[in-house]
């Protein structure tokens, strides 16, 4: 048995042996008997061919917690001398086997000579499988010596116009620190943003679909991209489109004469003055508006009415509402009242005085003192860890997602772990003491050197911008402070971009780049001209949020009509016409309350507060409307959080629940009244076309309702032929019904 034990580890001990002789006759370039062939390069040839094969993705090899089966590769081959040390030195050096490289395992797995979870990734005869074989044969070495780095990766082209149905091949060239280049299309990995508008092969062929619009497909190789952009037209004739009122439209309308859209006709008054004021104010026009705003002949009565709604509380109010939940101003214990709703009136009041968007989030960023001192404050009460405070704040205010980056560099952009943790080293000095608040504490500036290790290599980074050096912080300058300045620079290219992206969504449903917080090279706008005029308003104004939202409803864009023509129905991102969106569960419950002529209560708030100023999320949990109909619980920076797709649960609610129920029979209500009053029914009627859609009601519509309220009920007894005066609850039932309209639970 000894002997055996030693015969085998001397066969081990030579084979070994055998092993390092050819690899190191590979590495001085030796061939016995056979031409020197090229050197293969582990980083530049290797890496590549893996990638390409999916062999580190996260769904393979590259998966978190210990890759497959105990062979760990970095995601896409980003860590590259990670990779080679788990190929050639970990499992004991069995995945290579240099003596006779077709047995490595690498190769006889991947070929499928050896079972394999993952499938065949690289045949035999494939150029990936030859160039793997001659790096083992070679002696499989980390560097050659000689080879340059890789600089950048260019497609080919960059943009075209593609028809429907058509093919585009693409051409990947990557470019090297010598100023050498190759083409690299077979090796690079293709992705579209749009699946259903263009779908690509895995050798970069571009197959458009039958949607026109713009697309985009990134091309990705050793951890460079490069985007190719297709304009996709319908090629219908745009004879005229409507007038250009400022530079949204003349980009908005370039791009559909471009693509071959025509414009719907900009909408009626009625429409405009109820989409705008649910826009800006998050409620429905009251029948006063309306009757006046339709009545008056003032040519600029459009451009009028937006200016007083931004001067209107309740645009506060309403966007308020948007921001306070990204920002987590959330209610996790009874002490967090005063702390929420000190933020909350900070935002509020913020909003209301106009302050420059840019000084608001320097408030935010650099807080310092109490809740009660400073509001602001408010949100390092909920947003503690300074991993936590870098991904809120490069998401929310530079749309910048860094999550991926905390664990590796990113798959879709030039983020690394290093950009994470020097974002993450602006926020290490934070200091907090409690104070004689329950729950609160006083937040300081910790003297110290900022500075945040990376936890993977160790090293303790300083802070630097997302690439951007911002000089020598001193132990005494708060470095949150520095990043303020960086982040509201006219230079920074993410943060006005990222608020007017944030901002056109809100307004015309479809931000420029989906999703609104996801900006990134590889995720390039529909209408690129538009982003960039867009974006300079923005930064020109002074950062000012008012004349942001003043340009966008004051564009004819904005104004156009939700009724498609037979030539735009399927445009769903170039704005040829409005989209239409289902009304908010705050501004929703409003305007039921304002049909029905109800009132909505809600704890420690004044009588009459509405849902849109709610200050926190507890509110939802008290409020079976606000909780089916998607309220956020505040628990994230993504606007995603907010439902906004229809439920059987909300159909259900608005048809049958007692809440529904009982705001039509309120006492004092719009119902109540009606029985009452001496107007005439026709006026009632109207009046209610004007609550509930800001508009009269058309000689049908009217004829039906007045059919419905006036018509006798016949039995056996009687068969009067003489109308009836409508009871309680025929009023009750009409109301009902507008409620439940499509055009009534939508902003169109």
């Amino acid at each position: 048995m000894t002997t055996m034990k030693n015969a085998s580890s001397l066969r081990l001990f030579f084979l070994s042996l055998l092993n390092l002789l050819v690899v190191t006759l590979g590495s001085l370039g030796v061939a016995l008997g056979e031409e020197p062939q090229p050197a293969v390069s582990f980083v530049n040839d290797v890496i590549p061919v893996l990638t390409k094969a999916g062999c580190n993705m996260g769904v393979c090899h590259a998966k978190a917690g210990g890759g497959q089966n105990g062979f760990q590769l970095s995601l896409l081959g980003f860590e590259t001398l990670e990779d080679y040390e788990s190929l050639v030195k970990e499992g004991h050096g069995r995945r290579l086997f240099p003596s006779v490289p077709t047995k490595s395992l690498l190769l006889t797995k991947a070929s499928g000579e050896t079972p394999h979870g993952g499938g065949i990734k690289l045949p035999r005869n494939s150029e990936g499988y030859e160039l793997i074989r001659r790096w083992i044969e070679q002696g499989a070495t980390y560097t050659t010596g000689k080879e340059p780095t890789l600089v950048s990766v260019q497609v080919q082209p960059e943009r075209g116009l593609v028809n429907m149905g058509e093919e585009q091949q693409l051409k990947a060239v990557a470019k090297y620190s010598d100023g050498s280049t190759r083409d690299v299309s077979h090796m690079a990995l293709y992705e579209s943003n749009i699946a259903s508008m263009a779908e690509v092969s895995e050798s970069g062929v571009v197959k458009v679909n039958d949607i026109p619009g713009k697309v985009a497909v990134m091309v990705r190789y050793q951890g460079k991209v490069s985007v190719f952009t297709a304009a996709v037209p319908l090629g219908a004739p745009v004879l005229t489109v409507p007038a250009e009122k400022n530079f949204i439209d003349k980009h908005v309308f370039a791009n559909l004469k471009e693509l071959g859209i025509p414009p719907s006709p900009v909408c009626d008054d009625a429409t405009f003055l109820r989409r705008v004021t649910l826009d800006i104010c998050g409620r429905f026009p009251t029948e006063k508006e309306s009757a006046a705003f339709l009545a008056s002949t003032d040519v600029n009565k459009r451009d009028q009415v937006v200016e007083a709604l931004l001067r209107s509380p309740n645009y506060a109010d309403y966007f308020a509402s948007k921001w306070t939940p990204v920002l987590k101003n959330r209610r996790d214990a009874a002490s967090d009242i005063t702390a929420n709703f000190a933020f909350h009136a900070w935002v509020r009041d913020s909003l209301l005085a106009n302050v420059p968007y840019d000084q608001l989030v320097r408030e935010l960023l650099g807080a310092t003192g109490t809740v009660v001192s400073n509001p602001p404050v408010a949100w390092y009460k909920r947003v503690k860890d300074p991993k936590e405070q870098l991904e809120d704040i490069a998401q929310l205010f530079l749309g910048v997602r860094m999550q991926c980056a905390q664990c590796h560099h990113h798959p879709f952009e030039r983020w690394s772990q290093d950009d994470y943790y020097s974002l993450a080293a602006f926020f290490s000095q934070i200091g907090r003491k409690p104070t004689g608040i329950q729950g609160e504490d006083l937040i300081f500036h910790q003297r110290g050197v900022a500075q945040a290790k990376n936890v993977k290599s160790g090293e303790m980074l300083k802070p630097v911008a997302l690439g951007d050096e911002i000089g020598e912080i001193a132990p005494d300058e708060d470095p949150r402070l520095r990043l303020g300045n960086w982040m509201s620079s006219k230079e920074n290219p993410f943060f006005a971009k990222a608020l007017v992206n944030r901002y056109w969504k809100h307004f015309l449903k479809r931000a420029l780049i989906e999703p609104e917080d996801d900006i990134r090279d590889t995720n390039p706008p529909t209408n690129p001209e538009l982003m960039a005029a867009l974006e300079a308003h923005f930064i020109s104004s002074g950062f000012d949020l008012k004349k942001l939202v003043k340009v966008i409803t004051q564009s004819n864009t904005y104004q156009l009509s939700s009724m498609p023509n037979e030539y735009n129905l399927l445009d769903r991102q170039n704005y040829s016409r409005f989209y239409p969106r289902r009304l908010q569960a705050e501004v929703l419950l409003d305007s039921i309350d304002h049909l029905a002529g109800s009132t909505t209560r809600f704890a420690n708030l004044p009588p009459g507060t509405r849902a849109i100023a709610l200050p926190d999320n507890s509110y939802t949990n008290s409020s079976a409307f606000l909780k089916v109909f998607g309220r956020p619980s505040s628990a994230s920076v993504c606007e995603c959080e907010r439902i906004q797709t229809s439920s059987l649960a909300q159909s259900l609610h608005l048809i049958n629940s007692g809440e529904i129920k009982s705001k039509l029979a309120a006492g004092d209500g719009r119902a109540a009244q009606f029985a009452k009053s001496d107007s005439t029914v026709e006026e009632k009627v109207t009046e209610l076309y004007l609550a509930a859609f800001s508009r009269k009601p058309d000689p049908e519509e009217l004829k039906t309702a007045l059919d419905y309220l006036t018509e006798p009920v016949a039995d056996a007894k009687t068969q009067s032929s003489e109308k009836k005066k409508p009871s309680l609850k025929d009023y009750q039932d009409l109301i009902w019904a507008l409620m439940n309209t499509k055009e009534f639970l939508f902003n169109h």
